[in-house]
């Protein structure tokens, strides 16, 4: 008699509700760390509540609307007249929070500046570390490590106290219009004003053309639209010409006791702008040259097959890819770079980190302040991955996630 073996059959799900389950499942995981992550960190303010209230130390943000009694050497603060806002001088008047305002616009002026400088330059010292010029690869190579292999902060102590304090003082006997003054109460640089008595149409009519113009630059469109719209902008531009649009150009002036008028940068925020810009500037050139030695060497000899110049090659094949790749890698750069402009604080620049700890040591709210300051910062590196994360997925190779 044989013995036959019966195979019991289980149902099995069908893939798209194993997929469903255990996406289900991930999402629980990802749920239980932030609640238990929420509730450690609950459990940690309440024992700090609880330990600031056995010394008569109360925690709270009430402090933030009361005068602030201190002074800053540059920067406006900002009040709200209903939903519009309004800048003014910072005083010993100025609130706590608006003294924190003062900072937070503060930093933010350094990085942007620091941003655009630092990645325009950057790119031209990656790509001078390529050059076939022995002279210019050296120079940039020596210039680059020279920079990154220094701490920023005796950088910015050097721009400061080695520079800027060594600078002769901007005085002259009669008022003279020059387009930039430097000197040792800082960089003045010219400035566009709008005429007085520009009417608000004009005003509308002008920021409708350079809305058109911007969109007109997007390959979104197809060429009839991108065409149309260039000729909108035109229109709007000369419409709001006629109707008394004007600007003027506000030069620096140099009279007896100094320069006035124009763009001015304190001798504070030029140092730490140039140590930032120029630290972040070798870093980033780095990022640019590995990333087009990365590239395959085929990119460049079907280049030029075609009979592009090396320059061509470089701005038309090379550099379109190398900004899909190092996208990321900006975004970490821009990242520490933001944050480094709390280093003001050894040169007395008005940062957020520098006006933060005035607050705390004026009001003893050592705490709140710091937790204030890191929530900023947080944010403010969330903005810029945010930003860097929209504008790769609009860079981002067909094919490439």
């Amino acid at each position: 008699m044989n013995n036959v073996t019966q195979l019991r059959l289980e149902p099995v799900a069908p893939p798209s509700r194993r997929r469903r389950a255990a996406r289900i499942r991930h999402k629980m995981i990802h749920a239980s760390v932030v609640i238990a992550a929420i509730a450690i960190v609950g459990l940690a303010g309440l024992a700090i509540q609880q330990s600031l209230g056995e010394r008569g130390i109360a925690f709270s943000f009430g402090y933030l609307s009361r005068p602030s009694q201190f002074n800053v050497s540059e920067g406006f603060a900002t009040t709200w007249q209903g939903w519009w806002p309004t800048f003014a001088e910072a005083t010993s008047a100025s609130t706590n929070l608006q003294m924190l305002t003062v900072g937070i616009f503060n930093s933010i002026k350094v990085a942007i500046l620091a941003i655009i400088f630092s990645t325009v330059i950057g790119v031209l010292f990656g790509v001078a570390r390529l050059s076939t010029n022995w002279l210019i690869r050296q120079a940039a190579f020596i210039a680059v490590e020279f920079v990154r292999n220094t701490p920023l902060l005796i950088q910015v102590v050097f721009w400061y106290f080695a520079v800027f304090l060594r600078l002769p003082a901007v005085t002259g006997g009669t008022n003279v219009e020059k387009w930039i003054v430097f000197g040792q109460s800082g960089l003045f640089l010219p400035s566009l004003q709008i005429s007085d008595g520009t009417a608000a149409v004009s005003l509308a009519l002008v920021a409708l053309a350079i809305g058109c113009m911007v969109f007109a630059c997007s390959p979104r469109f197809s060429s009839g639209r991108r065409f149309a719209l260039l000729g909108a902008g035109i229109l709007a531009a000369g419409t709001g010409y006629a109707t008394g649009f004007r600007m003027d150009v506000a030069l620096p002036v140099i009279g007896r006791f100094g320069a006035t008028g124009g763009i001015q940068l304190s001798p504070e925020m030029s140092a730490i702008l140039i140590a930032i810009t120029v630290n972040s500037t070798a870093y980033i050139a780095e990022i640019v040259r590995g990333a087009i030695e990365g590239l395959p060497k085929g990119q460049w000899e079907a280049a030029a097959a075609v009979g592009l110049s090396r320059r061509d090659t470089i701005r038309d094949v090379i550099l379109p890819q190398v900004f899909r790749i190092i996208l990321p890698s900006l975004a970490n750069r821009y990242i520490s770079l933001t944050k480094d402009t709390s280093l003001g604080i050894a040169i007395g620049f008005p940062d957020l980190f520098n006006v933060s700890g005035t607050v705390a040591n004026q009001t003893g709210h050592s705490l709140e302040t710091v937790l204030i300051v890191m929530a900023i910062y947080l944010v403010i590196s969330w903005m810029i991955s945010a930003f860097i994360h929209v504008l790769n997925r609009r860079v981002v190779l067909d094919g490439v996630r």
